[in-house]
């Protein structure tokens, strides 16, 4: 009897590479349960809750009411789903929002808007050129418009000295953004980050830090975020290719894998400036989402520390594969992690009581290492799945679907078995004679139901062949 791990798997390519395969819309939870010390579990779903007007921008809680940017629109949306019209805010592309005491900021299409509490005003004093990114910090709003470094006057945040512009000088790479951590402005440019103190004067009121300087900057301007309270980012040094970085210490660290770097190579430099990290932390987890143009890549922080390595996951829309996740822009609210929507205005929430979103299926799939004995074979007598059966909505029977792989390129056909009715608990996931081993093998197994379930382990019966 073997026990297999079932936090990544193994591939291969046309190019005889081997490639690590993480799991879809399964989430690491590492937990001693007596049968395992860790396992996976479907992620939780999402549900409807209110609806906006277009394909979600951004999103912020303010004075603890939600506001998200839904199409051309600044809505609130109340903790009843009701949603009201705060203003316009033009362009199709994600925005940036922060807040200060007064006023909520919000920067897209070039421009910037400050709402108080009951009207979203454009800043249209000339001198704020077009900018790209902005947050308030110390009483100022600070904005980027690629090149410098703009903030507002103390007693007006509608108007701008073009006098106390600064810049960030020690690398001639553009600005992608700006960012505060620890009361500190950083700016994030493609190939450095700066960091910058406030000291006050007369000029531009933030004074760069030598000493602080980091060598990697991030790829786009929303492909940072705060991650464990500190930041992360999608990027690279100059010269390099991009990877994921969070800063420890003062300086980046890098936290994608090998597989993760092959999967980034696959997209251009341009399609990669589009990228939108954010990230979310519940129960224990603390995960940083990459959503990328065709697929969002997670990394499970407190997965990685357990595993003394970096653990990623795939999160998908769709019945089957790997495919960009439709969720967006989540912000915790009224209990709750609300998010917008890539597909319609739909606005959703994060729903564990399912595993569907918005009533359709979302397929899950992992596969395991590979079995080997040392080039002699064996006989697969049986394989069985150790998980929480039984827990299917009323009416369904769902299945299980396997294959496998002996050159980590070509499958297998699919066998299915069941998992179990609501309350057949008692259920064995097993399948009986699945085939030889000729030197080692790979598993896989996938779902495509509306079943939440965690898998604890997976069992094999072998019998050795001799040499």
């Amino acid at each position: 009897m073997a026990s297999i791990s079932l936090l990544s798997g193994i591939s291969s390519d046309a190019q005889a590479d081997l490639r690590t395969t993480y799991p879809v819309n399964l989430i690491p939870v590492p937990k001693d349960t007596g049968v395992s010390k860790g396992y996976l579990r479907t992620v939780p779903g999402l549900s409807s809750f209110a609806t906006g007007v277009g394909v979600d921008r951004g999103a912020i809680n303010w004075a603890g009411t939600l506001y998200r940017v839904s199409g051309a629109k600044l809505l609130s949306v109340a903790s009843d789903g009701t949603t009201t019209d705060k203003g316009d805010i033009t362009g199709t592309g994600q925005v940036s929002m922060d807040y200060g005491p007064t006023y909520l900021l919000t920067v897209g299409d070039g421009k910037a808007w400050l709402r108080d509490g009951t009207s979203n005003t454009q800043i249209t004093d000339p001198d704020l050129g077009t900018v790209i990114d902005g947050i308030w910090v110390d009483g100022y709003y600070l904005f980027t418009d690629g090149t410098f470094l703009i903030v507002t006057e103390l007693n007006n945040p509608f108007s701008i000295d073009p006098l106390k512009y600064g810049s960030s000088e020690v690398d001639p790479d553009p600005i992608k953004g700006v960012f505060k951590l620890r009361d500190e402005v950083l700016a994030v440019n493609r190939y450095t980050i700066e960091t910058f103190q406030n000291v006050g004067g007369t000029g531009f009121p933030f004074q760069r830090v030598p000493s602080a300087l980091m060598e990697k900057g991030a790829v786009g301007t929303h492909a940072k975020t705060r991650f464990a309270d500190t930041l992360a980012f999608l990027g690279s040094g100059r010269n390099e290719p991009c990877s994921v970085y969070i800063v420890d210490g003062g300086k980046p660290t890098k936290i994608a894998t090998r597989e993760v770097e092959m999967r980034l190579k696959a997209y251009s430099e341009a399609q990669l400036a589009t990228a939108l990290l954010e990230a979310r932390a519940d129960e224990a987890h603390q995960h940083l989402m990459v959503h990328l143009p065709g697929e969002t890549l997670v990394y499970d922080l407190a997965a990685s520390m357990t595993a003394q390595e970096p653990i990623w996951v795939f999160l998908s829309t769709g019945v089957s594969g790997i495919n960009a996740y439709r969720a967006r822009n989540f912000v915790w609210c009224y209990g709750r992690w609300i998010c917008g929507d890539t597909a319609d205005g739909r606005i959703g929430y994060v729903d564990a009581s399912v595993s569907t979103q918005y009533g359709e299926v979302a397929g899950w799939q992992f596969d395991t290492m590979w079995l080997y004995n040392q080039a002699q074979g064996a006989i697969v007598w049986a394989l069985e799945l150790i998980g929480t059966t039984g827990r299917a909505p009323a009416g369904d029977d769902p299945t299980v679907f396997h294959a496998y792989t002996e050159d980590g390129l070509s499958w297998s056909q699919e066998r299915t078995t069941r998992i179990g009715k609501a309350g057949d608990t008692a259920i064995r996931v097993q399948w009986r004679r699945v085939g030889k081993m000729r030197r080692m093998r790979g598993e896989r197994f996938r779902g495509a139901n509306k079943t939440p379930i965690s898998w604890l382990r997976l069992e094999a019966t072998l019998e050795a062949l001799g040499a």
